[in-house]
This record gives structure tokens, sequence and C-alpha cells, in this order.
């Protein structure tokens, strides 16, 4: 079967949308053709990229990493439209002034929108926060369990949903409790009355401290003799536990079993006492009709 070369040139030179003048916009079946095989080639190729990008990357960061790329993907996928479209003989210098102003509103009420973005691959890429990271942000303590492009979220003490604004992570000092390792120092104050016995208040905290479940052996739990307070001399024991996120817990367990081993060591804790003295002055009032001599 001989091809008719002559049909092939006719059909791939057909002219589905004809230009009214020489210049103008047209579409020929061979600009089709080239579009979808341009379409499905960079399909192919994005596949390919995204492929060799996350070879080394465990599960957790692809799902990061998806959130990226498509994003790109829409970019490339504009560009290539783009292309098509010039070589097609429209103006898309026209288009793109035209619509200029667009962008610009478009811009200024996205930006902090792309700000998060910009802040969510930031994220990402340096692993400044993980999932399962204890992070303190404007007073709130909570555990991350979900790092989107736009948002990370994070479950606090009280079992509810913390939104954070990716943005907020390059703006704002976040605590990250667990970036170098799970372990965390924490501190309980308390004070005693003057007169105390000092090693004995000591000797009890360590005590209290090393019976604690949930108080690390390892590094050992250390009392300082903080200050001689106003109405009392202060004390802070500092302990490690290696759950951040329910410290209050023990914390106050610790609080329970020091009230309860200093009364019975007879160690009592003031409240504060301010003492008030009265000082009276005599006044001698003269009248204003009494006579002198």
């Amino acid at each position: 079967m001989k091809l008719d070369w002559q049909s092939i040139k006719d059909f791939l030179t057909y002219q589905i949308i004809e230009a009214k003048e020489k210049g103008d916009f047209h579409l020929d079946t061979w600009m089709v053709i080239l579009a979808i095989v341009a379409l499905l080639a960079t399909k192919v190729l994005l596949r390919v990229l995204k492929k060799i990008l996350t070879r080394k990357m465990d599960h957790s960061d692809k799902l990061k990493f998806d959130s990226i790329f498509r994003f790109f993907n829409y970019l490339v996928y504009i560009i290539v439209i783009l292309v098509i479209l010039n070589s097609s003989g429209a103006d898309i210098t026209a288009l793109l002034t035209a619509s200029a102003a667009l962008f610009v509103g478009i811009g200024f009420a996205l930006q902090d929108f792309f700000k998060d973005i910009i802040a969510g691959i930031t994220i990402i890429v340096d692993k400044s926060v993980l999932v399962n990271d204890i992070i303190e942000v404007d007073d709130k303590v909570g555990r991350v369990f979900e790092i989107k492009l736009r948002s990370t979220r994070a479950i606090t003490r009280d079992d509810k949903v913390l939104i954070i604004p990716n943005h907020l992570f390059l703006s704002d000092i976040v605590f990250n409790y667990t970036q170098n390792h799970a372990k965390t120092r924490e501190k309980v104050g308390v004070g005693v009355a003057y007169g105390s016995d000092t090693r004995l208040v000591e000797k009890i905290l360590l005590e209290v401290a090393n019976n604690q479940k949930g108080v690390l052996k390892s590094p050992e739990p250390m009392v300082l003799f903080q200050n001689f307070g106003d109405s009392s001399l202060d004390f802070e024991l500092f302990f490690y536990v290696r759950d951040a996120f329910t410290d209050p817990k023990i914390k106050s367990s610790l609080r329970f079993e020091i009230d309860k081993a200093f009364r019975e060591n007879k160690i009592s804790i003031p409240f504060p006492q301010r003492d008030l003295h009265l000082v009276s002055s005599n006044i001698t009032w003269k009248k204003d009709d009494e006579k002198t001599d």
C-alpha cells in the first residue's frame, strides 16, 4: 500500500481555525497534534523527574513533596500552553499585558498565601519541624501530626487541633522541644519558711523526683537554692522527661508528693507576709482666738 504523502500533508495543514489576515491566530491539524504530543511529553518528563527526586525519600517526605510538585506541575503546564499558543500565532504579549493589572491585584491578595507556600517548602527542605515534634507557638504547646504546604497542624494538650500558618515559622519565635532529642528539662519551684533545714529540703526534693514515674534517672535530677525571697527560701527542682507533651501531669504529681513530704518532715511552705508599722505623731492645734502673753 503506497502512502499518499499529499493526502497526509493536506490533513496536517488543514486549518481548523483560519487566519483572517497573515500573521493572525490560526489552528491547523498539526498544531493540535503537536499540542497533544507536547502535553503528553511534559507529563512523562514530570513523572520521571518526580521519580528521580523522590527515589531516596521516605514515605512521609514523599507525601510532603507531592504538594510542592503539584504546584510546580501547574506552572510547567501553563508555560507549555503559552508556548503552544505563541507558535499558533496568538499574541500572548497582548494577553499578558491585558491581564497584568489582574495579576498584580491577585498578587496582593495572595501574598500571605505565597508566604505560606514558601515557608512550607522551607520547612520541608530544612526539616526544622517534623511530624511528632512538640512545639510551642504563642504560648500554646502542641504535638505536630501533619505538615502541609500552607499550614501545619498540631494537637494541643487539651486535645484541640492547632492550625498554624507556615509563614509564622519564619516570622515568629517558635520553640521546638524535640528538635535535638526527645528528652527535655523541666522544673518545679517551691519556697520554704526561713529557718528550715536547707539540706533536708534538697534531700527531700531529690527523693521525690527519683521516685516519680516519668522522671528520667539520667541525667539525674538537680536542686538549686535560687534565692532568699521576701517571705521564703526559694528552691527549684530540675529534672528530665522523655515526653514533654505530658509534663504538666508529672509536675502536678511532683507537687503533691513534695507537699506530702514537707508535711511529714515539719517543713512549712509560707504564704506571702508583710509587716505593717503604724507611726503616730502628736499634733497640737492652736486656736486663732487664743491669746498669748
